[in-house]
């Protein structure tokens, strides 16, 4: 497996992975890792594995063998609420926003281990999303999706994450929102928080990741520097499974 680009120890290891749902085997020996501050893409189709292997780095599924590393500390049988406290924060697959609640209050549940979040906290997502300021009072289920979008990212950054996970942030985004979006992403990172994001639309992922990994049913078949994968001739057709 190639190491990551700083020559450091990663941030997220994950060795030798297995997950299952049940009978069924999804991930299959999967070895990954996220450098400090860096930018690392998962591409895949659907049922590839993508979405599990972010639910098995945040615990939310157990893999039967393998070890999961995070900042310097193995967690393979720790509780997801001890992972999350230790750093992690995720944007899930179609936002899953507490609609019933304002976008103000659901940047307070991304702050709630800091006891609601710090001035510099909220100035610093509303520096990346003006908009959320202005809707700070608006309940959220009203909102676009590419408004729950902004809320669902600003929720996690307001966890002030060591590494950011991201599941399918260009899902059901218009083009034009999909490259604004990406645009923060590569905000977010170069303000040096690591990221791990799942995603399908390889080209706009590899645009800006530093590494990549491809997923197809359940096995890494390519990984590599960002600028080498998105010139691969092997890399549609692993991504697509075929």
């Amino acid at each position: 497996m190639s190491e990551v680009t700083n020559g450091s120890a990663p941030l997220l290891r994950l060795e030798g992975i297995n997950t299952y749902y049940g009978q069924m085997h999804i991930l299959h020996d999967a070895n990954l890792q996220v450098g400090e501050g860096e930018l690392v893409c998962l591409l895949g189709g659907n049922a590839s594995g993508k979405s599990t292997t972010l639910k098995t780095v945040l615990g939310i599924v157990r893999s039967r063998t393998g070890t999961i590393s995070f900042d310097g500390e193995q967690i393979t049988n720790r509780s997801t609420s001890y992972r999350i406290g230790r750093g992690m924060a995720i944007v899930p697959e179609n936002r899953r926003l507490f609609g019933p609640m304002t976008v103000l209050e659901n940047l307070q549940m991304g702050a709630y281990l800091h006891g609601g979040g710090r001035p510099e906290d909220y100035e610093r997502v509303y520096s990346l999303f003006p908009l959320l300021h202005q809707r700070r009072s608006q309940l959220a289920g009203t909102l676009s999706g590419g408004e729950q979008q902004m809320v669902a990212m600003g929720r996690a950054l307001m966890a002030r994450p060591k590494l950011l996970l991201m599941d399918e942030p260009s899902m059901g985004l218009a083009p034009i929102l999909v490259e604004q979006n990406f645009e923060i992403i590569e905000q977010v990172h170069e303000d040096g928080v690591a990221m791990l994001v799942v995603e399908q639309n390889a080209n706009v992922a590899l645009s800006i990741a530093d590494r990549g990994y491809v997923l197809s049913t359940g096995r890494i078949v390519l990984e590599g520097k960002a600028s080498e994968l998105i010139q691969h001739d092997e890399l549609r057709k692993a991504y697509l499974g075929r």
